[in-house]
């Protein structure tokens, strides 16, 4: 048999609370896989930065315990741990050069001369900055400085480094090839990075694992596919990705698909989660993209068709996004979001017209409420 990888970090039921007592990560079991890139993705207050900060050090749990290669780390200094770190600031030394900036980590672990230098310059180069050793962080642009916080966390060679929204205070392009930048840095290097953020398509672009947190919780945990095909609950639904949420009452299951009554009136079918039985109060989920719209009647469209009345329409640049009434008005109508493709065809698709929309059963979801954070 293959040996068993250990997990570089383990969370063991870690607790943490501020103000007035309230928790803020509450009984976190988590292992971090080495090698592998992880994201803590979820709202502000989820609790997601103070776990970070309690691996790094700058904070300190209530309650259980924190593993680094199976030895305890939770009241261990944080210059102790071994960590590199990368922040939204970038905390560049303004005084210093770019290769000094680098060389501190190893300057104050008191590496010779000779091998510092040499370092630093591997470090540059990874992040392709060999040339602007030199100059003065002021003198560089929002990306490179960026660059030069990942060289100065990757220098000393840690086997975990953490970064804390650092790519938040960039515009959105170079935001964008940043997260190719450091995906790909991550792939070259092999080392363990763990990342916070609030931004799902940030997420999904450069993890390995999700970890989606609210309220203190990990809400579910794995790769971004699962994350997004297989929500977990009408938070992760909700919140990572667009989604429509319909409620619903659950008629009856057959072979794991669930009809449902909406609280709009129609009747639709989904997949049922797991303990889902007849007579339960649910919520229908259903992707934007997973919905076919077409300018003719119900009945011609097929089984599980719908009607629906057009509201609005919008012209996005890659995809139409559409805005659509479904059900009785007596019987509170429900809104929901549709894309198209800008190419596709959308004759017919007139604001105000009725229209047709429908979805494969296996591409929508059901979910207990009190299943939602």
């Amino acid at each position: 048999m293959p040996p068993v990888s250990i997990p570089l970090v383990r969370f063991r039921g870690v607790h943490k609370s501020y103000e007035r007592g309230r928790p803020v990560v509450r009984d976190l079991t988590l292992d971090i896989e080495r090698g592998e890139f992880l994201t803590l993705l979820g709202p502000s207050g989820s609790g997601k930065t103070t776990t970070l900060m309690m691996l790094a050090g700058f904070e300190q749990p209530d309650g259980g315990e924190i593993l680094l290669e199976e030895r305890p780390i939770g009241r261990l200094a944080a210059h102790k741990r071994g960590i590199g770190v990368v922040f939204q600031g970038f905390a560049l030394f303004p005084h210093m050069t770019v290769a000094r900036n680098v060389a501190f980590p190893l300057k104050a672990r008191h590496v010779g001369r000779a091998e510092r230098d040499a370092r630093v310059a591997r470090a540059l180069e990874m992040v392709r900055l060999a040339d602007l050793g030199e100059r003065m962080p002021a003198q560089l642009s929002g990306g490179q400085q960026q660059r030069v916080a990942l060289a100065r966390a990757l220098v000393f060679e840690p086997k975990l480094v953490l970064m804390d929204e650092p790519l938040g205070a960039l515009d959105k392009q170079l935001r964008e090839e940043m997260q190719l930048e450091i995906r790909r840095l991550h792939e070259r290097v092999g080392v363990t990075m763990v990342y916070v953020t609030h931004d799902q398509a940030e997420a999904m672009t450069m993890s390995d694992r999700i970890a989606v947190f609210a309220g203190g919780v990990v809400q579910q945990l794995g790769p971004p596919r699962a994350i997004y095909e297989t929500p977990a609950n009408a938070f992760v639904a909700r919140f990572v990705g667009e989604n429509n949420l319909l409620a619903g009452e659950v008629l009856g299951i057959e072979d794991g698909i669930a009809r449902i009554r909406l609280a709009c009136g129609p009747v639709v079918e989904a997949r049922a989660a797991e303990g889902m039985k007849p007579g339960f109060v649910c919520v229908v989920s259903v992707r934007p993209e997973r919905i076919a719209v077409a300018p003719i009647p119900a009945e011609e469209m097929g089984d599980g068709a719908l009607p629906a009345r057009l509201l609005e329409a919008i012209y996005l640049g890659d995809h139409v996004r559409l805005r659509l009434a479904v059900g009785a008005a007596g019987q509170g109508a429900a809104e929901i979001t549709v894309k198209r493709p800008a190419g596709a065809e959308t004759g017919g698709l007139a604001v105000g017209r009725m229209v047709s929309i429908a979805w494969r059963p296996h591409h929508a979801l059901t979910f207990r409420p009190e299943a939602s954070a």
